[in-house]
């Protein structure tokens, strides 16, 4: 009897999850998130314009890029809600609270995966509150890294204060 190689479940998702993000109409960065509890998909979200809106890939350019901001900086330039606060709204917390979250990013215009992506700031303060137990990255084809959401709770993200002498 032939014994057939499978892939990890991590990969499964983490595949779909890519799929999903093949929806997104950043220029930039384009992500693909979902959200797994017991083995059972809860949601998909991928970053784009709010329903209703002009999205980047419609009107042509991104804002952000037009006035030159540094990737990581003034999110409330952008005009997409990212693939994790997408999944997140499209599920409910009783359904998610335990569960995975998978996530993968590629370069707009190189088609390339992000070996550094991650949640940003404020995406992670919704995982936090959505109850979600870990979150699972795509770093390459077949690797990845998984985050306890706890380290994120753990390590507040609170500046610090300055020194006014």
């Amino acid at each position: 009897m032939k014994t057939v190689e499978r892939i990890s479940k991590e990969n499964y998702y983490l595949d779909i999850a890519e799929t999903v993000l093949e929806r997104a109409t950043c220029l930039r960065r384009v992500y693909g998130a979902i959200i797994v509890k017991n083995d059972e998909i809860i949601s998909t979200g991928y970053n784009g314009a709010p329903r209703g809106r002009a999205n980047c890939s419609s009107l042509g350019y991104c804002p952000r890029e037009a006035l030159r901001v540094p990737r990581g900086e003034r999110y409330e330039l952008c005009r997409s809600v990212h693939a994790e606060a997408n999944a997140i709204i499209s599920a409910s917390r009783r359904d998610m609270v335990g569960g995975t979250l998978y996530l993968v990013g590629r370069d707009a215009r190189t088609g390339e995966l992000l070996p550094d992506a991650t949640s940003c700031m404020m995406c992670r303060r919704m995982v936090i509150n959505a109850g979600l137990e870990s979150v699972v990255i795509r770093i390459s084809k077949t690797d990845f890294v998984t985050v306890p959401v706890s380290e994120w709770v753990e390590n507040d993200d609170l500046p610090l204060p300055r020194n006014e002498t």
